[in-house]
């Protein structure tokens, strides 16, 4: 008797391991995060809003992009989490207010999207070197450059203002792993690597895993080089956060020491994806951000101020 339930319970666990593993492929197939071009296209469209989506070549990887609004503005570049793709940031590209004032881009980030699903790239500075290519494209002396990142897209975000200050005049942080280790680490994380386990994981969880894995290093890289930031910085993040901890907020105090201001603005009630469930706010912190880099910028320009050059290497962007 003993045998026969030892045999029955076996093959219970064997047909829910490869119903697991169906499961899993479908949802490969099925969810990725991401909108291809025709739909993005069908998307925007529909809300009146002609986009440019681009592909570039950049270390070897083809990279995607989209465009919107008049390129004689302000430029906001969006750079997504994990994982995600660029089609996260639509429902801010098409925001009327924002489209007034600015024109704006985000990419999909190495390993997400159409930049290589499932081929991630954890090292921070490559990807902000990537990233960085969208903004030589644009050769703006002038327009004031906001990035805004979420989430581990903040992390770039902030390499690409360490590394290339003089390309980047504000900065918009949402619910961003800023400091080593201050982060939720899942028991499995390790577990995935596992060659017998990868290969049925989600390629945009592969990626996102990855990128976990080695965050704690890539940011201690980052530690002596945040007083390279010499920009405004607005910081949102979810009282509530469990995913990345609200203890970053007093790590951006003490390390954005050159910023040349730091609004926090923590959210009562508020979780790790406040990007969704805080449109409002953070749009409203977009446009102030706008109007502060704006002011500058004409300040900068006014007669008897010394203006601001930038050395650009120009890659063109397809059109």
């Amino acid at each position: 008797m003993l045998i026969k339930i030892t045999r029955l319970l076996f093959k219970i666990c064997l047909w829910a391991l490869f119903l697991l593993i169906v499961v899993l492929l479908i949802f490969d197939r099925v969810t990725q995060f991401r909108m291809d071009d025709t739909d993005l296209q069908t998307w925007f469209r529909a809300r009146n809003i002609i986009p440019h989506i681009g592909y570039y070549q950049s270390d070897k990887r083809k990279v995607r992009y989209i465009e919107v609004g008049d390129q004689s503005q302000a430029t906001i570049l969006f750079i997504h989490g994990a994982p995600s793709s660029l089609s996260y940031w639509r429902e801010y590209l098409s925001d009327s207010c924002l489209l007034e004032r600015a024109s704006m881009y985000a990419v999909d980030r190495p390993g997400y999207g159409y930049a290589g699903l499932g081929d991630p790239l954890p090292d921070i500075s490559k990807q902000a070197a990537i990233i960085k290519e969208v903004l030589d494209s644009l050769h703006k002396v002038h327009h004031p450059v906001i990035l805004v990142g979420a989430s581990y897209g903040s992390s770039i975000a902030c390499r690409l203002a360490m590394d290339y200050p003089e390309l980047i005049d504000g900065i918009v942080l949402i619910a961003p792993p800023l400091g080593p280790g201050q982060e939720k680490i899942f028991w499995f994380t390790p577990m995935i690597e596992n060659p017998l386990l990868h290969w049925v994981v989600p390629r945009m969880l592969q990626s996102a895993n990855l990128e976990k894995i080695h965050h704690r290093e890539e940011l201690a890289k980052m530690i002596p080089l945040w007083p390279r930031i010499h920009v405004p910085v607005i910081y949102l993040q979810g009282m509530d956060d469990w995913l990345v901890y609200p203890s970053n907020a007093g790590f951006a105090r003490t390390h954005l020491v050159n910023a040349t201001s730091l609004d926090i603005r923590m959210i009562p009630g508020r979780g790790h994806l406040i990007a969704f469930a805080e449109k409002d706010r953070i749009k409203v912190a977009l446009n102030e951000m706008l109007d502060k880099c704006l002011s500058l910028a004409r300040t900068i320009a006014s007669p008897g101020s010394t203006e601001r050059s930038i050395s650009c290497t120009k890659i063109n962007l397809p059109h």
